[in-house]
């Protein structure tokens, strides 16, 4: 097989061959486009350096699988060694009394969701009055809309959100 001889080409061949079943592997078990990309990379990556102990006789799809399928537990270790790390960190920080970070980005990732729940226009005009800090005045004028309107708007699209954060918080 010319891969197994190092040809250049059949790298390319085998990818065009398998790549997508190998990807297709990689995103059933790690859920996350931007890692089964890379874990897809590592694969052929493994196989190319490993090439010389490719069996000929043997199925490549089957060898390639096998290479899939440590790459997606060295993923899975990888992610399982960060969170207990990160979990340490948290842990030490707890005990330092130091503020927890962890908090303020929930809460904004919370406010963030909530917004976009708002859809257009309540979201934009209430991140242009609290994230930008216009008036709304300058909003109304900005998004050729009434006055009233935009104050419509922020009151209405401020309750929701209310309800939204209220419930999340329960």
């Amino acid at each position: 097989m010319r891969f197994a001889a190092g040809e250049p080409a059949a790298m390319h061949d085998l990818y065009r061959q398998h790549g997508s079943f190998v990807f297709s592997l990689c995103m059933a078990a790690l859920r996350h486009r931007q890692d089964a990309e890379d874990a897809t990379q590592q694969v052929f990556t493994r196989a190319w350096r490993s090439r010389d102990t490719y069996d000929i006789t043997h199925p490549t799809g089957a060898w390639l699988t096998g290479i899939t399928r440590r790459v997606i537990a060295d993923v899975f270790a990888r992610r399982e060694k960060d969170l207990q790390a990160a979990e340490a960190g948290a842990d030490a920080a707890a005990r330092d009394g130091a503020p927890q970070p962890t908090d303020a980005v929930v809460d904004r990732v919370v406010v963030q969701q909530s917004l976009n729940q708002l859809g257009p226009p309540q979201s934009e005009i209430i991140r242009l009055a609290y994230t930008e800090d216009l008036p709304l005045k300058i909003i109304a004028e900005r998004l050729e809309m009434p006055l009233g309107t935009v104050k419509s708007h922020v009151h209405r699209g401020l309750a929701r959100m209310r309800q939204s954060l209220e419930v999340h918080s329960d």
